[in-house]
């Protein structure tokens, strides 16, 4: 091998603010199979995360469970940790970002940026809620749109007409907190330069360190202009404190990606040898990765490498940004118990089966990738349990009972063995690409011609045969080879089964380079199941516990339940008489056709089949669904509403959603045996 390389990878920071699941696993298991990798190859390699620990949603949840922010924090990373190591995810170090490491480089990089002229100061009018006596983020204003008078939009944007305004536009706004009506008050605020830098990031996203399509959506926003961004927020607000201004506190974006440094360098405080600088310092050789989803790209390849090349650190060597989780081909559901938490999870499946999976079907990009439980279930057990498992089980019996354990002293196939070995760089180079669907096909067909081998010397009927027994030791021992040198290949994905294949096997943990010698007159152990068989009733069972999940968060009696969060930012409204409910006509309604609409980033282009009649209907809901996905489906619909001219064309209606923003929008659907055109009373 060659010179060993100085890696240091991060993850995106899990929020501390709720349980982790599949659809977060996606992140952590693809930056674990890579450092193990890495690991495996013999560099010098490091993995550290933390929990995002800061930000007002923490502060209120908090508040609303009645305990400090501390206690939920420490409560949340415990959970978080648990649920991490039952998946492998073999962190070197995980820390948080409300620790003395972080809040001593959110310091240091802020006044050294504040020094080089890169931080200005301006007065600002924001939204306060004079309940909570508290300056209120967008998102925690709801009001009717400016202009379109669609209810209960947030401060920022309307989900309904896709305009964008400021919280002080919209009309009759209340605090999503207490309900109270926002006052206009002013307050200093601090701001960080992000222009100063971008020549710096210009050539740096353009210089290999990015995806091409994360590079090209840069590129937009180079073209739109890079605003100063506003790295301050006031009191109560759970955080740092900005040094020598007081009740000014870092938004939580500013300190959150400075935890990878704040993580490695308490890594650093307990491994004797282990250099922070020569990993962040301005002058450092060694390679920096950092993993994250594609919803996060703006902060990690502008912000971040800017606010580190003004205090004098380096920037990445690369993002690797991916996509999105689906589930049955939809965005994942409560309501069908496609919402499924890791600890959820973890009470039913091997959490292997789930890393097996997600790598067969992760590339390089950062396409979404779906997790099809019928043919998770039907890869899992033709492929790991039906290939890879049963080379194993079908030979080391053999071995055990009539050979004392013993492997043959020669290799009754050499040449079968040497082209497996040989295939090793090409696998290698797939996993360094992080195109782990490459390496598992390429695994995969590797298990097929071990199983044909197998199959074409029938050790089971050798074995009934006197006089040749060392023609069975062999068949089989050259099959214990094979077997050996695919769960090396296989050890960055199912590390626990690599682990009880090596016990079984008596050998060191596998290195990539221990691959090419076999194991040659060798004692193994006896035999056990390495896996079973993912049985249907099994992921039956999980769905029906995720709904259970829901459905005990729903009926946790009012006189004990713990505030809900939707009805705190959502308050009910006042009451309405029935006669005044009655006038409104709601349909059953059947999606014909779903598109995007051109120059809309939140609109949907939806017509509506009421049974005979059309309508078409603009709907804010782009950034929860595909447009493919809804074609077929039936939804309720407002039917009376009076017709709206928008820019786009006229909306003869409104679909029913429920959900915050964003991507939390979930459309109703009626239970099967509804018709279209059938009034919903």
């Amino acid at each position: 091998m060659s010179q060993p390389r100085d890696i240091l990878i991060t993850s995106a920071l899990p929020y501390a603010n709720g349980p982790i699941h599949i659809g977060h696993l996606v992140e952590y298991i693809q930056t674990d199979i890579w450092a193990r990798f890495q690991k495996m190859r013999g560099h010098n390699c490091w993995f550290v995360c933390a929990d995002d620990a800061h930000g007002t949603p923490i502060m209120l949840r908090a508040r609303q469970e009645g305990i400090t922010p501390e206690d939920l924090i420490a409560r949340v990373s415990e959970e978080h940790q648990a649920d991490f190591a039952a998946f492998r995810i073999g962190f070197d170090n995980y820390h948080s970002t409300h620790s003395t490491e972080n809040q001593h480089y959110s310091a240091l990089i802020y006044e050294r940026n504040r020094d080089g002229g890169h931080i200005a100061k301006r007065t600002i009018t924001q939204a306060y809620d004079p309940v909570e006596q508290m300056f209120l983020p967008d998102r925690f204003i709801k009001g009717e749109c400016p202009k379109c008078g669609a209810a209960d939009q947030y401060g920022d944007n309307c989900e309904v007409c896709g305009a964008s305004y400021s919280p002080a536009e919209l009309k009759n706004a209340r605090s999503a907190i207490s309900g109270a009506v926002p006052e206009q008050r002013e307050s200093d605020h601090y701001f960080f330069k992000l222009g100063d830098f971008e020549e710096m990031l210009r050539n740096w996203t353009r210089g290999g360190s990015l995806q091409k399509e994360v590079a090209n959506k840069l590129d937009e926003w180079f073209a739109a202009g890079l605003q100063e961004w506003d790295i301050s927020r006031d009191a109560p607000y759970f955080g740092f404190e900005i040094p020598d201004h007081p009740g000014k506190f870092f938004y939580v974006w500013l300190d959150a990606p400075i935890g990878y440094m704040a993580s490695f360098r308490n890594l650093c405080d307990k491994t004797e040898g282990l250099d922070f600088d020569r990993f962040w310092g301005k002058d450092s050789t060694a390679e920096l990765y950092h993993f994250i989803g594609k919803d996060i790209i703006y902060f990690h390849s502008l912000f971040f490498p800017a606010t580190l090349q003004g205090a004098g650190f380096r920037v990445p060597s690369a993002i690797f940004a991916h996509g999105f989780l689906t589930v049955d081909g939809q965005k994942m559901s409560k309501s069908r118990g496609t919402f499924i938490k890791a600890r959820t999870y973890l009470d039913h499946l091997n959490p292997e089966y789930l890393r097996y999976y997600f790598a067969a079907k992760l590339g390089s990009g950062v396409d979404d990738i779906d997790l099809n439980l019928e043919d998770f279930t039907a890869r899992v057990n033709a492929d790991l349990v039906g290939k890879v498992v049963n080379i194993a089980s079908r030979c080391a019996g053999f071995i055990g009972k009539r050979f004392d354990g013993r492997l043959s002293a020669t290799l009754a196939e050499p040449q079968l063995f040497a082209d497996v070995v040989a295939a090793g760089d090409s696998i290698a180079a797939a996993y360094e690409k992080r195109e782990f669907s490459r390496a598992v096909r390429e695994i995969m067909a590797l298990a097929d011609r071990a199983n044909q081998y197998i199959d074409e010397k029938a050790p089971w009927v050798v074995a009934k045969q006197e006089g040749r027994d060392a023609e069975l030791q062999d068949i089989c021992s050259m099959g214990i080879n094979l077997f050996r040198v695919l769960i090396g290949y296989l050890r960055p994905i199912l590390p626990a089964t690599a682990a009880e294949s090596e016990a079984f096997l008596r050998i060191e943990p596998l290195t990539w380079d221990a691959l090419a010698e076999p194991l040659l007159g060798h004692e193994i152990d006896r035999f056990k199941p390495l896996m079973t068989r993912v049985d249907p009733k099994q992921i039956e069972a999980m769905l029906e516990a995720s709904k259970e999940d829901l459905s005990a968060a729903n009926s946790t009696p009012a006189a004990t339940a713990e505030p809900n969060p939707h009805l705190t930012r959502d308050p009910i409204a006042e009451t309405v008489d029935y006669d005044t409910f009655a006038k409104t006509d709601l349909r059953v309604a059947l999606i014909r056709e779903a598109k995007q609409v051109e120059g809309a980033d939140k609109l949907l282009q939806l017509t509506l089949d009421l049974g005979g009649e059309t309508r078409n209907v603009f709907a804010g809901i782009r950034s929860a669904y595909d447009p493919k996905d809804l074609e077929g489906r039936l939804t309720v619909m407002v039917a009376n509403l009076a017709p709206r001219k928008m820019r786009f064309g006229v909306s003869e209606g409104m679909v029913l959603a429920a959900g915050p923003g964003g991507k939390d929008l979930f459309i109703l659907s009626p239970d099967s045996g509804a018709e279209p055109g059938m009034k919903v009373k």
